[in-house]
């Protein structure tokens, strides 16, 4: 499996590596729902965290260990996405640290992003992609099913997220004997927006 950030791009969104020339707009978005990073997200990107959650994110994307894409709609970026973790040896990889502006959620923009990654991922080699959700995160939850994956089990007290909380972890994966599945049902979604 060899994985790289790419542009990529379908008629919902636009994938890019993310770059210094998303910071201001992804920070603008991220502003836009401070309430989600109190109460859902492991680290917080929230104002007052930006800067150095962009620069903890830019220092393990120069190490191999999380790929971020920028999210863009119409040339301007309202969120992110991101491969975590590309264990090449074994051809799995996890998508998340996925964050859309309020005004982009619940409609296309999710699952024509996850399209563009998951096809990308399997293309590239991955025999299995993770996706791994907050357990309170109902909405996310929701939303990784409707994409196609199989829920595989609950991490229960799995990590201590930055508000200290301690977080329960559902994982989701989908393997690379399923994608061609599960693309099908994705572009048939898709062409209902």
């Amino acid at each position: 499996m060899q994985l790289e950030a790419q542009n990529s791009h379908n008629r919902h969104v636009r994938l890019e590596p993310l770059g210094e020339h998303h910071r201001l707009e992804l920070q603008a978005a991220c502003a836009a729902d401070p309430q989600v990073w109190r109460d859902l997200y492991p680290h917080s990107m929230a104002p007052e965290h930006f800067d150095a959650a962009w620069t903890k994110m830019m220092v393990q994307a120069a190490e191999g260990a999380w790929i971020p894409h920028a999210v863009l709609i119409q040339g301007r970026c309202i969120g992110m996405t991101s491969y975590i973790g590309p264990d090449i040896a074994n051809a799995t990889v996890e998508i998340g640290g996925t964050y859309y502006h309020p005004d982009h959620r619940g409609g296309a923009v999710n699952p024509a992003a996850k399209r563009l990654m998951l096809d990308h991922a399997f293309a590239a080699g991955a025999r299995r992609v993770q996706l791994n959700v907050d357990a309170i995160n109902h909405r996310s939850r929701a939303a990784v099913l409707k994409l196609g994956a199989v829920q595989e089990g609950i991490l229960r007290q799995h990590r201590v997220v930055w508000t200290g909380r301690i977080r329960d972890t559902v994982v989701f994966s989908i393997l690379a004997g399923e994608w061609p599945a599960v693309r099908a049902r994705l572009d048939a979604r898709l062409e209902g927006f």
